[in-house]
């Protein structure tokens, strides 16, 4: 067994090696048009699910990779060194939606739908609404209780995967008065009747990665599709974010380390006075906080992932890796811009779109102020 946090064995050595490899050669040459275009190109996305990066913790027998959830935080971190878009597509479909589905769905829900999120379907996480961002169970979207299944009503917001995605993990209330505990989590498949993608939303920062309203008008889910059982939804999501949030701190690891990655490579290149500018002790001072900063932030992520893994509490963790790595994203992102100065700010140098890339870090899958709330009441009992 590792003694070291960030010693890998030689199957996640292995697998890290392969998925830095697919994202240096396979990605990088597009992302910055797919930047421009707001799109991320699909012969991409099957390639992600040929390479097995989209099914990483599913069973052999459904068809997945039968991985860990260590391994699928390794990918998101090695795919958002790259492009940070790649890496919150995967890390919403492995450490969300297939993890809630492992734990939470009963055999038959497993049979239909593992071996498809294992091949060719993306799948999506519906849990925001207008109302409810930090507050996530103040929802409306209301399932009404039909022959057969639920009718579900209402409007989900700034759902992640929305625009590609084949099936929806979705939560709505079906029973208001009761408050969370009326929360339900149901399986919705696109071309259910009564189900629609709504508007794109047109953002700072990981502009390929899809994020778009739902609408949902009467949307009939039969009772089969229910994920656990009525009223048990809340459980659900709280444990699926407990863990997605790991993986969001491997999203902001993998982003400021392209960014260190970067910076460095420019200092030993670009030259003033006559010598490289990493020559200058103040770049030298910079780039080492960079990069303690980094290994920081890797050291509370892999933590929160082994702890996770073991079986073992976890909780504060998790949230100490998603606060801390996301604030030093931001920083490590905005000192590369500095490092390469007035051509960082341009956007043929890759620094500039990390820098945006990184805010929203801070704020999905739970507010930088909901990380230090949970800590805190962790701390205090």
């Amino acid at each position: 067994m590792n003694r070291t946090l960030t010693a890998l064995d030689e199957d996640e050595s292995l697998f890290r090696q392969q998925v830095r490899k697919f994202a240096r050669e396979r990605i990088a040459p597009h992302v910055r048009k797919m930047d421009e275009e707001a799109h991320f190109r699909e012969d991409l996305l099957r390639e992600m699910f040929d390479l097995g990066l989209m099914g990483i913790e599913i069973p052999e027998e459904y068809g997945g990779q039968g991985g860990t959830f260590f391994q699928a935080v390794l990918a998101v971190e090695e795919l958002s060194a790259v492009d940070p878009t790649a890496g919150v597509i995967c890390d919403v479909q492995n450490t969300l939606v297939i993890n809630a589905l492992l734990r939470w769905a009963n055999d038959d829900q497993k049979r239909r739908y593992l071996p498809r999120l294992a091949t060719d379907t993306l799948a999506s996480y519906a849990l925001s609404e207008a109302g409810s961002g930090s507050d996530a169970f103040a929802l409306t979207t209301r399932a009404e209780a039909r022959e057969g299944g639920y009718a579900i009503t209402g409007r989900k917001l700034w759902i992640t995967n929305a625009a590609e995605a084949g099936l929806f993990l979705l939560f709505a209330t079906v029973d208001p008065a009761a408050g969370y505990k009326g929360i339900t989590c149901f399986l919705v498949e696109r071309g259910f009747p009564g189900f629609a993608v709504g508007r794109k939303e047109d953002k700072l920062g990981i502009r390929a990665s899809s994020t778009c309203e739902l609408i949902l008008d009467n949307c009939f889910v039969p009772a089969a599709n229910v994920v656990g059982e009525p009223g048990k939804g809340y459980k659900i999501a709280i444990e699926t974010l407990n863990e997605g949030r790991i993986a969001i701190g491997g999203q902001m690891c993998g982003l400021a380390r392209g960014a260190l990655d970067h910076a460095i490579a420019y200092a030993g290149q670009r030259k003033q006075f006559g010598k490289a500018i990493g020559e200058f002790q103040a770049v030298q001072l910079d780039l080492a906080e960079m990069a303690t900063d980094v290994e920081a932030a890797r050291l509370l992520t892999y933590n929160a992932a082994r702890l996770r893994e073991a079986g073992q509490p976890f909780l504060k963790e998790a949230a100490m890796a998603k606060y801390f790595a996301s604030t030093i994203a931001e920083t490590v992102a905005s000192r590369a811009v500095e490092i390469f100065g007035g051509v960082g700010f341009t956007k043929e140098y890759p620094v500039e779109k990390l820098y945006r890339d990184a805010k929203i870090g801070r704020i999905y899958e739970g507010t930088s102020n909901m990380q230090r709330v949970t800590i805190a009441r962790q701390l205090l009992g």
